[in-house]
């Protein structure tokens, strides 16, 4: 039986394959298991820089929770939130993860797919691609985490319309409403995302892991400077990248960081 999901490194780069394209890349129960498993060893793993998420084919990125599964997984209270507890703690693993992510998106990201691209850093679609958050539609309430990311990046209007009426939405009107950052052609996505990991590649990691663990304590309702944040700042001057950074600078070279 093939994992749920696909691990391919090249480079500083690693991609995250959704591996189940009999079903749309459906996410069930073991692919929410492998994916907070994926997540913490690319995390701990130094020669990694970028992760980027993708659907093993150009159908889909993940077509939401696999029901067929909520028969045996979701029948009632109980085992709802065992599942939502395994399913949120792997998506939260990916949100908290501390290297950039980009989500690539092809063909449909619907409810729970969707999820797992809202918590990516960044989300780049094809002009075929599907959205759409669809709990009114099966009569469950989506939890506060998932509902809090899909408010933190389009605001809370545009959440309910989101999630009150369950519509799928274009690629266009995706980007139009702030859930995805850019659109491209099948042809040009691939080379898009490319160029697009190789600045982050290039750039200090100390400051890009710095800046999104400070951007989450914000969107986590920090307003003023914790001993955390304090940290990341005071220790980035004590770090090779900041001599580099300024080594560089000062013999007007682009700088080269490890």
């Amino acid at each position: 039986m093939s994992s749920p999901i696909l691990i391919q490194k090249q480079g500083y780069i690693a991609e995250l394959i959704f591996n189940r394209p009999e079903k749309r890349n459906a996410l069930n129960l073991e692919t929410f298991t492998e994916l907070k498993k994926q997540i913490g060893q690319l995390e701990a793993d130094a020669d990694i820089k970028v992760i980027v998420l993708r659907g093993v084919d150009d159908r889909a990125f993940a077509a939401g929770a696999d029901i067929s599964e909520f028969i045996e997984s979701r029948t009632g209270r109980e085992s709802a939130e065992h599942y939502n507890q395994l399913a949120e703690s792997a998506i939260e693993a990916l949100y908290r993860c501390k290297k950039p992510t980009i989500a690539v998106i092809q063909g449909f990201a619907i409810g729970g797919g969707l999820n797992v691209a809202l918590s990516c850093d960044f989300r780049f679609s094809t002009e075929n691609g599907v959205f759409g958050i669809t709990p009114a539609k099966l009569g469950i309430v989506y939890d506060l985490a998932s509902t809090k990311r899909l408010v933190d990046i389009v605001g809370p209007s545009t959440a309910k319309e989101i999630l009150y009426t369950g519509t799928f939405l274009s690629s266009d009107e995706a980007l139009a409403k702030g859930l995805i950052n850019r659109v491209y052609a099948a042809s040009e996505l691939e080379g898009a995302v490319i160029e697009f990991a190789d600045v982050l590649i290039s750039r200090s990691q100390t400051s890009i892991q710095g800046s999104k663990q400070i951007i989450q304590a914000i969107l986590d309702g920090s307003d003023t400077d914790t001993n955390e944040t304090k940290e990341l700042v005071s220790a980035s001057f004590d770090s090779a990248d900041f001599k580099e950074g300024v080594r560089a600078f000062l013999d007007k070279r682009k700088p080269t960081f490890h």
